[in-house]
């Protein structure tokens, strides 16, 4: 697959924008290799060429991309699982991660490099299913994050019985059920956490047991609850939009519960738009996303809905400009304060940044 050529000139250019998801990374070549062996899951192989184009996406990269024409005025780093550190206990090694990403966070706050906040919130990735080792990765998280730690989101959650979609990227069946994942899951707000989930449409009702159990908890569901379009579920759309709409109000229901809007451009979803040539316009992309991003604004609200890149990866069907000339033709109809809703504010105050937007 080619990179996307195509290219725009932003909208609505001084519409003030949170990214509410995005990551960094260096990826090695032998990383990159196992990605395209004939192995390798359908979610993998697919990745690959994307991934080998942005193997390097660091702080040039996130700045470059965020100064390209739009009014981003701060981004929110999601874990990736890069920088791990090499040596000392495995629990302790995601603290490495914290640590760059800080790093990063903390040459964009300079303003040697502009007004745009890179990384101004952290998620890290931390599994909840520690026992009683969590508490002390947790806070050695938050220490590293210099402030700007905000939330976890935990590992092996996203499942599916059928390994070729998710490959070794598959988690456990039912881990937001496990009981030691849910004492973990009580740390998070005692110790002011909010808790981001990548999952797969199925497990919605899953989420759904959670979010009431743990009522206090902020839950943010990534990428609209991942919809599928692949494997044994390609084809099926017309089938599974409604049991996946169904889902989304009843999590609706949950007030805890925030939705990100975007990653839509990952291959799991079977959507025209990944692989296209030539690429989607952003009216093209706007069209193909619409019924699932109206459909999650219509029953959160725009109060509870955020935009988000989910770059370098969602680069697979547009590049920074088009994919947020996308967000904001699906948001056209909306006030002048649901688009501050959904383009800054709830991801403002969900992660707590300190920002002026």
């Amino acid at each position: 697959m080619s990179a996307p050529e195509h290219s725009e000139q932003p909208i609505a250019p001084e519409l003030p924008i949170v990214d509410a998801h995005h990551h960094l990374w260096l990826l090695p070549q032998a990383a990159l290799e196992a990605m395209e062996q004939q192995h390798a899951s359908l979610l993998e192989r697919a990745l690959a060429p994307t991934l080998r184009r942005h193997a390097r996406y660091l702080f040039d990269e996130l700045l470059a991309d965020a100064q390209s024409g739009h009014n981003v005025r701060a981004t929110l780093f999601v874990d990736a699982q890069a920088m791990y550190r090499a040596d000392g206990p495995d629990r302790m090694k995601s603290v490495g991660e914290v640590e760059f990403v800080n790093g990063v966070a903390a040459m964009s706050a300079s303003g040697l490099f502009g007004e745009t906040r890179l990384c101004a919130g952290i998620v890290g990735g931390v599994d909840l299913r520690l026992g009683d080792a969590l508490e002390e990765v947790l806070i050695a998280h938050i220490r590293a994050g210099g402030g700007r730690y905000r939330g976890v989101r935990a590992a092996g959650i996203a499942y599916d019985d059928d390994k070729v979609i998710l490959g070794t990227g598959s988690g456990t069946p039912h881990v937001l059920s496990h009981p030691v994942f849910r004492k973990g899951f009580g740390v998070l707000h005692r110790l002011g956490l909010t808790f981001d989930v990548f999952l797969l449409e199925p497990q919605l009702p899953e989420l759904i047991d959670l979010a009431q159990t743990f009522p206090e908890t902020t839950i943010i569901l990534n990428h609209l609850g991942c919809p599928l379009g692949v494997g044994r579920y390609a084809g099926k759309r017309d089938e599974s939009f409604p049991i996946w709409r169904s889902r989304i109000q009843a999590l609706a229901r949950c007030p805890n519960v925030l939705m990100k809007l975007g990653g839509l451009g990952i291959p799991l979803g079977g959507f025209s738009s990944y692989g296209a040539s030539p690429p989607m316009t952003s009216t093209q992309l706007a069209e193909e996303w619409k019924p699932y991003v109206e459909t999650a604004i219509e029953a959160l609200g725009a109060n509870r809905c955020m935009f988000e890149s989910n770059f370098p990866v969602d680069a697979a069907v547009a590049n920074y400009t088009v994919l947020w000339n996308a967000f904001k033709r699906l948001a056209a109809g909306a006030s002048d304060a649901e688009k501050e809703a959904l383009f800054s504010g709830p991801a403002t105050r969900a992660y707590r940044l300190n920002l002026v937007v």
